[in-house]
């Protein structure tokens, strides 16, 4: 690891002023992510803003009757809260299904957003990939691509996002609730969080510089069957082939949401009117424009299949 300097702000506007007012400065929290990229020398920032002393831990109604939960909220918490359990059994779900028992007691809700979109090749410094050095190149494409973009992917990444939580709170309708430097807050639909990668991959979020989250707030309950299904290699600490969050109501209608597959969680809303008919009509609307890889044309199918034993399974 590099040197850096290091700060433990009073308030969250003081740690946005802190990271936006020094090149190079990231903020910590968890540091599941962070911390392993930094040994690697794949992240160096020169300055670290310490943002665990800023009370954003709790999860609290809102008078709309939804939940606001705090950015600093451990994804182990979350998970077994009993008003997430009971009202929003996606997130819950999808929460459980992510990384291991030790990371879920360190990650936060705001880290888990923020965690970089990446594959095997990002990790490999000896060769290109432009979210790691803009420009030099996607080793992916043409390389093992297993695991990569089926859709929404571009001829400078198709790396896919690695959140499991993420997933749910699209099918959730979430917003993400941030504040700046100068006090200035802002609310940013879910829909809206995450980037495409285009030309730019190496930007995951439509954060500004210094941005800093506070807190994510979800809407109030919407009732239905709620599942979330992961389809992985291995039974555990195993990022997602395909996985599917779903909220389904008892006339067949619903929301889906789709991870594994695109550089972003993936839920193409007008594909929802076709719950009624049948997983294949949502698959077809769902990857319409799909650009599969010879390795990885399998998620196509996987991803109709896991669609259709998840809304079997709701309608049972």
């Amino acid at each position: 690891m590099k040197p850096f300097s290091y700060e433990r702000p009073q308030t969250p506007a003081q740690a946005a002023a802190a990271v936006a007012g020094k090149p190079g400065a990231k903020f910590v929290a968890g540091g599941t992510n962070l911390l392993d990229l930094m040994k690697l020398q794949i992240e160096t920032p020169s300055h670290l803003v310490d943002v665990n002393g800023l009370g954003l831990d709790r999860i609290e109604p809102t008078p709309e009757g939804g939940l606001r939960i705090g950015a600093l909220v451990r994804n182990g918490d979350l998970a077994t809260d009993t008003r997430v359990r009971r009202d929003y059994g996606v997130l819950s779900r999808a929460l459980v299904a992510g990384a291991s028992g030790q990371l879920r007691n360190m990650a936060t809700t705001a880290g888990n957003l923020l965690q970089r979109t990446r594959c095997p090749y990002f990790y490999d410094t000896n060769l290109p990939c432009n979210k790691r050095v803009p420009g030099s190149g996607c080793s992916a494409i043409g390389g093992y691509n297993r695991q990569h973009a089926v859709v929404g992917g571009s001829d400078a990444c198709i790396a896919v996002h690695p959140s499991d939580m993420a997933v749910a709170l699209r099918a959730l309708d979430a917003t993400v609730e941030t504040v700046r430097g100068d006090g200035a807050r802002r609310v940013i639909p879910i829909a809206d969080f995450h980037r495409l990668p285009g030309n730019t991959p190496h930007i995951d979020t439509n954060l500004q510089a210094g941005e800093l989250i506070t807190s994510v707030t979800l809407p109030a309950p919407v009732g239905g069957t709620q599942l979330y299904h992961k389809v992985r290699d291995r039974a555990s600490f195993a990022f997602a082939l395909v996985s599917v969050a779903a909220v389904v109501q008892r006339d067949g209608t619903g929301r889906v949401a789709l991870g594994g597959v695109a550089h972003k969680p993936w839920r193409v809303e007008a594909a929802e009117s076709e719950m009624p008919r049948g997983a294949k009509a949502v698959a077809e609307r769902l990857f319409a424009g799909a650009q599969p890889t010879r390795e990885n044309a399998f998620k196509l199918p996987l991803a109709e299949r896991t669609l259709a034993s998840v809304m079997n399974q709701a309608r049972s």
